[in-house]
């Protein structure tokens, strides 16, 4: 196994993602998010910045992902994380995240930022579990109006 696959469970692995996993992601995002973002982000994520996204696959079928960006200033970004709704609270969400973070770290990321809905209650708990912390909010972020939490969380190596 490489340094960018992790087996989760006996099942389910976590691995780059291909562009032949685009469908699949996007379908996945769809069902997560009541503003999703269209396929030509997700196709943009894996042309400029690969080694930042992860699909998690259970019995060959990919039921999660996460992509993140490295920012001009150095720091990391997570754009977006998703799990099937029939495969959460299973530890894929988390076995993403670490795999993402490894992965800016392996390249000197420093400090991780992202954005979250006020009302994604599991993926703040997530998050903090992370030790990613509140450090403002971005009014009016989503399409309907409301706001997103910004959560950082700085490592150290």
């Amino acid at each position: 196994m490489s340094e960018d696959e992790v087996q989760v469970s006996q099942e389910c692995v976590v691995r780059r993602a291909r562009r032949s996993d685009l469908r699949d992601i996007y379908l996945i995002e769809v069902k997560s998010f009541p503003y999703p973002y269209p396929m030509e982000a997700f196709i943009t994520f894996l042309v400029l910045y690969p080694k930042y996204f992860f699909v998690a696959e259970c019995g060959n079928r990919v039921v999660g992902y996460v992509t993140g960006v490295r920012e001009e200033d150095g720091s990391g970004h997570v754009m977006s994380l998703a799990v099937l709704p029939s495969h959460r609270r299973r530890g894929l969400g988390s076995a993403l995240l670490r795999v993402l973070e490894e992965a800016f770290l392996r390249d000197g990321v420093k400090r991780i930022y992202l954005e979250v809905s006020q009302s994604n209650k599991e993926g703040i708990k997530l998050y903090r579990k992370f030790g990613y912390k509140m450090v403002g909010v971005k009014q009016k972020y989503y399409p309907d109006g409301s706001d997103a939490y910004v959560m950082v969380k700085e490592v150290h190596t």
